[in-house]
């Protein structure tokens, strides 16, 4: 083995060590899970046997790692990406954004964004962008970072009745995707956010909710939502797997007829 064959099958070995460590699994378990022995495993994780292709793939595809940091796996074992990193403008991806539209338009009247790994905004439809109104023209400016808006004082936060208790929540999701993808930028946004003013959080949370909604005040009165997430099934490529669609649903006929009534009718 080549000294450069040496140095890429260690910095392989570190990188599948830490992402199994991180999914909390010994190297008898991702052995198992992989149907190799537990000795091949070893010898990977230390440098002194070089991976195949196939087998970067399926360990890979067995700790449920994310795609962009497949290609990086693929690297490191000295081998190419796997997973195409097109932008979404990219003209080979004009179906996929013609679809994300469609999705976001068939929400209305209820707010639906379209936003990346680091919950910038993609793409939005008009209840989504109405939620925006008001907000200081810094925070629009690109890119848009939904959570920096929803949770700043110059943002959404003067609205969010229930703003403790959505903070907390955001922070909670922000940290749960930090663990699946150890993105360094997650940490730092984290931090961000957690600084920003809120009231103290409910020492009783309400008994009889089923999750936390977003309660805002809005110029007809207040409105809640649940959010719900979509995301693609089996991407291919990088910017697809890391997109995400929230869609705010009306957590009670108030919110509903609100909605309807600010929305022009369709004639």
């Amino acid at each position: 083995m080549t000294t450069n064959q040496t140095t890429d099958t260690q910095a392989f070995g570190e990188c599948l060590r830490e992402w199994r460590q991180r999914r909390r699994l010994s190297q008898l378990d991702l052995a198992l899970d992989a149907e190799i022995s537990a000795r091949h495993l070893s010898f990977m994780e230390t440098g002194r046997a070089k991976p195949s292709r196939d087998m970067v793939l399926r360990l890979a595809a067995e700790l449920d790692v994310p795609l962009r940091d497949r290609n990086t796996l693929l690297l490191t074992a000295g081998y190419a990406p796997a997973y195409a990193d097109r932008s979404l403008d990219d003209a080979s991806l004009a179906a996929a954004r013609a679809a994300i539209g469609t999705l976001l338009d068939a929400q209305e009247p209820f707010p639906a964004l379209a936003i990346d790994r680091h919950w910038n905004l993609v793409l939005a439809n008009g209840a989504g962008r109405k939620l925006m109104q008001g907000v200081a023209a810094h925070l629009l400016e690109p890119p848009i970072n939904v959570l920096r808006l929803s949770l700043h004082p110059d943002g959404a936060a003067s609205w969010i009745e229930n703003l403790a208790e959505w903070k907390a929540h955001l922070l909670h999701r922000l940290r749960k995707q930090f663990e699946a993808t150890a993105d360094p930028f997650l940490l730092d946004l984290i931090d961000e956010l957690r600084a920003y003013p809120a009231p103290p959080l409910p020492q009783h949370p309400a008994p009889a909710a089923l999750a936390v909604p977003l309660c805002i005040k809005g110029p007809t009165g207040s409105m809640s939502f649940l959010s719900t997430t979509l995301l693609f099934g089996s991407p291919l490529d990088v910017t697809l797997s890391e997109l995400a669609i929230e869609i705010f649903l009306p957590a009670n006929p108030e919110t509903v007829a609100r909605l309807r009534a600010s929305t022009p009718a369709q004639g």
